[in-house]
C-alpha cells in the first residue's frame, strides 16, 4: 500500500495520537493484503508489540472494519484466534465527470464497484446542479443497497482538468468548458468527506494501488482529451504548481486546430477517443451511425480495413510523437495507456512500439516497457472512488 502524499509524518509533529494512528494504519494496511491473520503473526511483521496489536485489533472491531475469524491451526501450542479485514465494512463514492457523462460508482474497501450508474453532462452546465444530480442518486443507491450513512466514508471526484486540492478548487477544465470552479460551497451539500483529484492522476495512482511493479509511471489517459499522471519512486509527482502532467496540451502541430486552453495543436486534438472515433466512423460510411464507438474501432482494425488501418496509422503517428517527448523529459520505466482505447492491447501497442524505438536513439525497447492499463476505462473513477477509502485507512 502507498500514503497518498510524502510519507509518513513528514511535517508532522509525532505524538502519542500520531503514533496511536500509526499503529493502527500500519495493521490494518497488512490485513488488507493478508485478509486474515493471527495477533502474533501481525506483531511480528510489523514489529508492533503484542499488548499494543490487541488494542488496536479490539479498536477495529468495535469499529467494524475487521472481526475475527475462528482460530488458527495448531503449531503444538494453545490455538490463536484469526482475524480478518472486511471489505463490505465501509463504501464509498467515485465520481468521474466528463464532457460527455457523468458517471459515478460505490465501491467497497477494495476498489470492487457494488453499483455502477450515470447520466448525460450537459456542455456549460452549472456545478451545483451536477451534484444535486450526484446527490440525489447516491441516495437512491444507498438506499437500494441498504447502505446507512454510517457506513459511506466519502465521495471522490475525478476531473478533466488542473485541480488545487488543498482549497478544493477545479481551475481549469477546457474540455468541460469550466474555469475556477470551488467544491467547497458544496461541502454540506455532499453530506460525506469529498476529494477531488485530476482524472490522470487518479488513474495513476490506481495503477500504482493495484501493484504495478514500477515504480516510475507515466499514465496516459486518452479519453475525451489526453492527461498523464506522474508516477516517481511510487509516489504521484505533482509539480511545484500541481499541475504537472498536462501533456495533452503540448503543441505537436504549431499551425493546427485552436484547442480549448486557447493554444494550437495540442496532443489531444490528435490522439483523444473522440477524435479517433470520428476519423474512422466517416472513414467507414458511418457519418450517421449514433452507436459507432471504440468497440467498433478495434473490430475494423483487427479486420484489417484498409481506411481504418490508414487512419489508426496516423493515429499512432501523433500518439508516438507525444510518447517520445514524455519518454525523453522524463525517463520513466513505464509507459501505461488507459481509458477505453485501453481495449485495444497489441493492437495498438505493438505498431506503438515500432514508432517511438525505431526513430528514437535515446532508449532501447528493452529499457521502458509501453503496455495498455489493465484498469482500462475503471482506472480514473477506480481511483476516485479510493480517494476516500486511502484517506481513512491508510493515509498517516
Amino acid at each position: 500500500m502507498f500514503c497518498l502524499d510524502d510519507g509518513v509524518y513528514m511535517g508532522k509533529v509525532i505524538n502519542h495520537e500520531a503514533i496511536k494512528n500509526y499503529n493502527r494504519n500500519k495493521i490494518l494496511r497488512l490485513l488488507a493484503v493478508k485478509r486474515q491473520m493471527t495477533k502474533q503473526e501481525i506483531a511480528a511483521q510489523t514489529n508492533i508489540s503484542i499488548p499494543t496489536v490487541a488494542n488496536n485489533i479490539e479498536s477495529l472491531i468495535s469499529e467494524g472494519i475487521i472481526d475475527e475469524a475462528g482460530m488458527a491451526n495448531s503449531t503444538g501450542g494453545r490455538r490463536a484466534m484469526m482475524v480478518r479485514f472486511l471489505p463490505d465494512s465501509y463504501y464509498s463514492f467515485g465520481v468521474d465527470i466528463s464532457p460527455v457523462r457523468v458517471r459515478m460508482v460505490m465501491a467497497n474497501l477494495d476498489g470492487e464497484f457494488k453499483y455502477d450508474d450515470s447520466f448525460p453532462y450537459r456542455q456549460g452546465e452549472d456545478m451545483s446542479l451536477i451534484i444535486e444530480e450526484i446527490v440525489r442518486r447516491a441516495r437512491a443507491i444507498q438506499k437500494k443497497m441498504s447502505i446507512s450513512d454510517a457506513r459511506i466514508i466519502g465521495t471522490g471526484f475525478s476531473l478533466p482538468g488542473t485541480v488545487n486540492r488543498k482549497d478544493q478548487i477545479l481551475e481549469m477544465a477546457p474540455n468541460l468548458g469550466m474555469k475556477n470552479i470551488p467544491f467547497k460551497p458544496f461541502k454540506k451539500m455532499l453530506r460525506f468527506p469529498f476529494f477531488l483529484e485530476n482524472e490522470a492522476n487518479a488513474g495513476a495512482l490506481t495503477e500504482i494501488a493495484r501493484g504495478n511493479s514500477d515504480s516510475d509511471i507515466v499514465y496516459i489517459s486518452v479519453t475525451s482529451g489526453v492527461g498523464c499522471g506522474i508516477i516517481m519512486n511510487g509516489k504521484l509527482y505533482r509539480g511545484k504548481n500541481l499541475r504537472a502532467g498536462e501533456f495533452g496540451h503540448m503543441s505537436v502541430n504549431t499551425g493546427g486546430t485552436k484547442c480549448g486552453c486557447g493554444r494550437l495543436g495540442c496532443w489531444e486534438l490528435y490522439v483523444s477517443e473522440p477524435k479517433l472515433i470520428e476519423s474512422i466512423k466517416n472513414a467507414a460510411g458511418k457519418k450517421n451511425a449514433k452507436s459507432f464507438g471504440i468497440d467498433n474501432v478495434l473490430a475494423l482494425i483487427q479486420e484489417k480495413d484498409v481506411k481504418a488501418l490508414r487512419i489508426f496509422n496516423e493515429y499512432i503517428d501523433y500518439l508516438a510523437m507525444g510518447i517520445e517527448n514524455i519518454i525523453l523529459g522524463l525517463d520513466p520505466g513505464m509507459v501505461v495507456i488507459g481509458g477505453e482505447i485501453a481495449a485495444f492491447g497489441d493492437s495498438l501497442v505493438i505498431p506503438l512500439k515500432e514508432k517511438i524505438f525505431v526513430s528514437n536513439n535515446f532508449e532501447s525497447v528493452d529499457e521502458i516497457k509501453i503496455a495498455t492499463s489493465k484498469n482500462g476505462k475503471d482506472a480514473s473513477i477506480t481511483g476516485a472512488a479510493m480517494l476516500p477509502v486511502w484517506s481513512y485507512l491508510y493515509d498517516e
